[in-house]
């Protein structure tokens, strides 16, 4: 393992770099506790031994500081005889084990041994859940483009660690949905995901939906009830739409995220809660933060992680696959089969769909009540035939000054638009469609391949 060790005093640090070292560990030492910090962020060791007594950090608060940074090494507290109560307490707060001065070099090694023991198993159960929570969140989250399959991939390397994440992306495009994967992929995927919208929760209510209250602290307040960190504890809160929260509510969550502690409205002592935080916005939060209705604090100590969805049509390949997912969850509510027919699902696939996943499982869910068969056709789907198409870009014209005058492109793009446009002629049929375009049926395939229409 790689050991980084932790104490004022160089003899100590001396003896036991000797001792670990000897028995194969990669170890450093580090005299003071502030640079000891910066390189444990920095080098990632398996295992810390930290004094508790130091001067200026003392072990106790060097952890608090090392677990809210995201660091995850096993910690190992040494104490002097008359300081077991501050090793218990770094226990409480996270530590492994702690070793009483002084020590026997059998007794260091006995430890290290069940501590590297525990980490062996732990990433054992870490990577198989990972596997098992990703098999998971590929059944449910449609990923056939190179973009959604990259932001999955970054996904899962960040539900492994109990940082805070900002998820944005426009309205629609399954922000919360990342969120649960996120969860379900971590290891507090057995407790509780908690959702709230900070939009939807009038101002006044926020702060007792989040934090609870007590009896008594304002009118209506008939009974103490807990909020929502107190329902996610062990688990995950997803404070969705973010950029609409209060500022004075900004600072409380603050207070939270680096003391790991709430307090009830009306209650004069702190409850601890153990959550992982996940935020979520459509939202410019930068240009928030210039107009003063943002905190940097809070945005730098939630953007740890930033994941970016992106917007519908820029993941054209997914589109197809949607269509499919959402019909089969349509035909399973309404009891009875539903499919789209060839020349709707071309022309689906290649509309830019401004209000993104949202927009478009509500048109499969709409067409599916309202169709007149157990086929969804191209006219089931009463959408704009105006509005912007992909296919080129974002299937918007040009606007004036930036029309692309590359022949290739031009000319691919309208052979695209003639293919598509045979097919729904033909309601599908691609036979009747080579016809329509004067090209053999192999032609047609070849075209439907190279344009993704098939």
């Amino acid at each position: 393992m790689r050991v980084l060790i932790v104490d004022d005093d160089p003899g100590l640090r001396q003896s036991l770099g000797l001792l670990l070292s000897e028995s194969g560990h990669e170890v450093e030492a580090e005299g003071d506790a502030t640079r000891a910090l910066a390189r444990a962020r920095e080098e990632r060791p398996d295992l810390i031994l930290c004094d508790v007594k130091m001067p200026g950090m003392d072990g106790l608060t060097f952890l608090r500081a090392y677990r809210e940074g995201g660091g995850e090494a096993l910690m190992l507290m040494m104490s002097a005889y008359g300081n077991e109560d501050a090793a218990v307490a770094a226990m409480r707060e996270g530590a492994y084990d702690y070793l009483q001065k002084p020590f026997r070099p059998d007794e260091v090694l006995l430890t290290l041994r069940k501590a590297e023991e525990r980490e062996r198993l732990r990433r054992e159960v870490a990577t198989l859940r990972a596997t098992l929570g990703a098999g998971q969140v590929k059944d449910e989250i449609i990923a056939e483009s190179p973009a959604m399959r990259r932001l999955l991939e970054l996904a899962s390397r960040v539900a492994g660690h109990d940082t805070t994440v900002l998820i944005t992306g426009e309205s629609g495009t399954g922000k919360e949905v990342l969120a649960r994967a996120i969860h379900r992929m971590s290891s507090r995927a057995t407790a509780p995901f908690v959702a709230i919208n900070c939009a939807a929760i009038p101002e006044h209510l926020l702060e007792s939906e989040l934090f609870g209250h007590v009896r008594g602290a304002f009118t209506g307040a008939t009974a103490d009830r807990a909020g929502l960190f107190e329902d996610a504890d062990g688990g995950t809160l997803l404070l969705d739409e973010i950029g609409d929260l209060p500022l004075a509510l900004q600072a409380k969550l603050l207070r939270v995220l680096e003391e790991g502690e709430i307090r009830r409205v009306g209650e004069g002592k702190s409850r601890p809660v153990d959550v992982r935080l996940l935020a979520a916005t459509a939202r410019k939060l930068d240009a928030a933060r210039a107009a003063g209705h943002f905190r940097d604090d809070l945005y730098y100590r939630l953007n740890v992680v930033e994941l970016v969805v992106p917007p519908l049509r820029e993941r054209q390949e997914d589109i197809p696959a949607l269509l499919t997912h959402f019909a089969q969850h349509a035909a399973q509510r309404l009891g009875h089969p539903v499919s789209l027919s060839p020349a709707a699902l071309a022309f689906l696939s290649h509309y830019a769909w401004p209000g993104n996943v949202r927009e478009l499982r509500n048109a499969v869910e709409r067409a599916a009540v309202l169709g007149t068969g157990h086929r969804l056709e191209r006219e089931d789907f009463p959408l704009d035939p105006r509005a912007p198409r992909n296919g080129t870009g974002n299937g918007a014209e040009p606007a004036a000054g930036e029309v692309n005058f590359a022949l290739k492109t031009r000319v691919e793009a309208l052979e695209r638009d003639l293919v598509q446009q045979a097919l729904e002629a033909s309601g599908g049929s691609r036979r009747g469609a080579a016809e329509l375009l004067g090209v053999s049926l192999r032609t047609l395939f070849y075209k439907l391949r190279r344009y993704r229409l098939e």
